[in-house]
């Protein structure tokens, strides 16, 4: 390897947490955020590093650039998609969840909203919302002048601040929602799980057509205790749940005779649960097993 080959590499895996993240936030898919950064560094390789001013910029200007072709393509790969979508969980360390701004970016609640804007919106809500970069970088790295990118920046966010979930609560106070919904579960107890869900609260379930999961979004604490113990309860002795730290929030691990089944992460406001995302699609549960660096710098 080449001396430039050899800083160049030591360049990349400097800022390589940081490219995942802006690519998994931007694509809510692991292994989509993994092939951008291969793409990040077949191009990275082949740049004359000597003419380049800001590196960390640089490369978050290609992961940008390459994640917004993966988007567009994802967008139109979705819409045949069976079931509700929801992002491929991540087990992450606690410092993610100590990085209140970086644990709110990953949730999945915000990361659903996400969903709903479009793939430009998108990547420039993620650069200055979670991020922090100016408008002149955002605007290199999506083709646009810093004027467009403030106008985009301002509908984006305004976009998201009518969708996103009530005023998110402490880690300890989701994990006490949290174990209330696992012990209701676990013994089955309505009344219990009944206590812990907010009227309005939404179940959305994500099984690829591979597991069953509900077809549409179930709303309202009284039909998601029938769903629960209709549908989940059934499974009787066999059903147990772990708790974990997903996209840097308290969840459930959901196993199935010991075997990883799903797992479950949840929005908390007023201490109680207002969000419930369940993902049991098997090709979304490959990065469970160990933790996922992330970060904003």
């Amino acid at each position: 390897m080449s001396d430039n080959a050899e800083a160049a590499t030591e360049t990349f895996l400097a800022h390589r947490n940081l490219l995942f993240t802006v690519a998994y936030e931007m694509l809510g898919s692991a292994a989509d955020a993994e092939d951008v950064l291969q793409e990040t560094w077949l191009r990275w390789v082949r740049v004359d590093t000597e003419q380049v001013r800001d590196e960390r910029a640089y490369l978050v200007r290609i992961a940008t650039r390459q994640a917004l072709n993966r988007l567009r393509t994802m967008k139109r790969r979705r819409e045949s998609y069976v079931g509700p979508w929801l992002p491929e969980p991540l087990l992450t360390a606690p410092d993610v969840a100590d990085d209140v701004e970086l644990a709110e970016s990953m949730s999945m609640a915000l990361l659903l909203v996400m969903e709903t804007l479009a793939p430009t919106e998108r990547a420039v809500f993620v650069l200055r919302e979670a991020f922090g970069f100016e408008y002149d970088e955002i605007a290199a790295a999506v083709g646009k002048s810093p004027a467009a990118v403030r106008q985009i920046a301002h509908r984006a966010r305004r976009h998201v601040e009518a969708r996103r979930p009530r005023q998110a609560v402490s880690p300890g106070q989701a994990r006490a929602a949290l174990e209330s919904l696992r012990h209701a579960v676990e013994t089955g107890n309505p009344q219990e799980l009944l206590d812990v869900l907010a009227p309005d609260v939404v179940l959305v379930s994500d099984g690829g057509g591979v597991k069953q999961a509900a077809r549409h979004p179930i709303v309202g604490a009284e039909r998601i205790v029938r769903y629960f113990f209709g549908g989940i309860g059934r499974y009787g002795p066999g059903l147990t749940t772990e708790p974990t730290v997903v996209n840097g929030t308290p969840a459930l691990l959901v196993l199935m005779d010991g075997e990883v089944d799903g797992v479950m992460a949840v929005s908390v406001h007023d201490a109680r649960i207002t969000g419930l995302y369940y993902v049991r699609n098997p090709d979304k549960l490959t990065h469970l097993e160990s933790e996922t660096p992330l970060t904003r710098r």
